[in-house]
């Protein structure tokens, strides 16, 4: 069974940074696309980051130039390293795939999400 695993979240200080993971389980990560998304308390889901299948990177406007998408396809991860954090940064980050779709969908619209990792930025 697909499942995704994301870890790498915590408590960070303003303009600080943080490496999240996002680890596969049952399947190979490499040919297919793997977003980022966030939740914050209060709002809805918001596309940060994508990786798609031929490594072409796509990022939402607020964080362009402070995060970075990248894959290791040997250690079967996804990682989002974020830079510069800022307190509107704080959210629960997620990662999503759908099996066989190797282009990042402009909705975000996935079908498999992992649990999510609580991201903190305060001083």
């Amino acid at each position: 069974q697909l499942q995704l695993v994301e870890s790498g979240g915590g408590l960070v200080q303003p303009g600080g940074s943080l490496k999240l993971s996002c680890a596969g389980s049952g399947f190979t990560l490499a040919p297919y696309a793997i977003a980022w998304s966030r939740q914050a308390p209060g709002k809805e889901r918001e596309g940060v980051a994508c990786i798609s299948g031929g490594d072409y990177t796509y990022y939402t406007d607020s964080v362009k130039g402070r995060f970075t998408v990248s894959r290791d396809s040997a250690r079967n991860a996804v990682y989002l390293q974020m830079n510069s954090l800022r307190p509107e940064d704080t959210a629960v980050y997620y990662c999503a795939t759908d099996d066989g779709v190797r282009h990042c969908k402009r909705n975000y619209g996935y079908s498999y999400w992992g649990q999510g990792t609580q991201v903190t930025v305060s001083s």
